[in-house]
């Protein structure tokens, strides 16, 4: 980005436990890295060499987020990576909230790629994983094959009109008593979605399960914070050199979009323009619309890998 990548030391290590509810949803293989300080959990599912799909979620989801997703390219010819961002899922939980910058978050998930040394990646994301993955992607711009964007915004801001819950996010005591206090936004998920029934009690408690205890709740609070209110935020610089990169990508690409989506519903248009060769698919799903199309979106991915 505007300075040079931080090296980050990766060792390989055991992936934490899961309650058995947890794993019978998630029958993947798992594993884990510490990537300099931090410890990253991560997918990873099925072993073709060939086709490597990193998923990347945002806030203030995990990789539980891409689970169905996952399931629909099993037996298909792909290897699916998908992490869980620092602070978020079952990675490390860091207290600082000046840990969560946008460098930071590309930083750490480029050096694990890195270690796992793969090639032929498609860039799959959503909400802040949309610019996260493509920030990997303009580091590693030369292993980048195809991409499939839902839900985010990959481009640099062109006015910081906040929405109502960033504008909240801000306020000082508030929001940390309500991001602390109750873990917001997770027991609002289902308020984002088209049909709201699609993330009901059983999902809202996978969501919520890593941030059982309120001291791991930082990222949830420094997350929402990252979003950029005006031109001297740190994350714009990064996210205009990213967007320049994602605007000059001549390979193949598709946009999945849920219409129904309160934050970032009406962005399409925008991506759509700076990725003009991309299949546009539009759906009434909301936000987190893995839960809602994740079939749509594994046929995409398909697509645009060649698989």
């Amino acid at each position: 980005m505007n300075a040079p990548q931080r090296a980050r030391d990766v060792e390989f290590v055991e992936p934490p436990p899961l309650p058995n509810w947890l794993l019978r949803e998630l029958p993947f293989h798992r594993r884990a890295a510490r990537v300099g300080e931090h410890q990253v959990h991560f997918i990873d599912h099925q072993s073709h060499r060939e086709h490597v799909v990193l998923m990347i979620h945002g806030n203030p989801t995990w990789s539980y987020l891409w689970r169905n997703v996952i399931q629909a390219l099993s037996g298909h010819p792909v290897r699916v990576i998908a992490p869980d961002l620092v602070g978020l899922g079952l990675s490390s939980k860091p207290r600082d909230p000046d840990v969560h910058t946008l460098a930071h978050h590309i930083d750490v998930q480029t050096a694990l790629i890195r270690a796992l040394d793969v090639r032929r990646l498609t860039l799959v994301g959503q909400d802040w994983g949309g610019p996260i993955v493509t920030g990997v992607g303009y580091n590693l711009s030369d292993r980048v094959h195809s991409m499939v964007f839902g839900n985010t915004s990959v481009l640099g801001p062109r006015h910081f009109k906040a929405t109502a819950f960033h504008r909240f996010s801000n306020v000082p005591l508030l929001s940390e008593a309500a991001f602390y206090g109750a873990a917001m936004p997770i027991p609002l998920l289902w308020t984002a979605q088209g049909d709201p029934k699609s993330i009901g009690p059983r999902r809202l408690r996978a969501y919520a399960y890593p941030y059982r205890k309120l001291r791991d709740r930082t990222a949830l609070l420094a997350l929402a914070r990252m979003v950029p209110t005006c031109e001297e935020h740190p994350s714009v610089p990064i996210l205009r050199t990213v967007g320049d990169w994602v605007t000059s990508f001549r390979g193949p690409a598709s946009l999945v979009w849920g219409l129904r989506d309160p934050i970032l519903g009406r962005a399409l248009p925008r991506i759509h323009a700076a990725l003009p060769q991309a299949v546009v698919h539009e759906t009434q799903a909301g936000h987190f619309l893995q839960e809602e199309v994740p079939e749509l979106i594994a046929a995409e991915i398909l697509r645009v890998v060649g698989a």
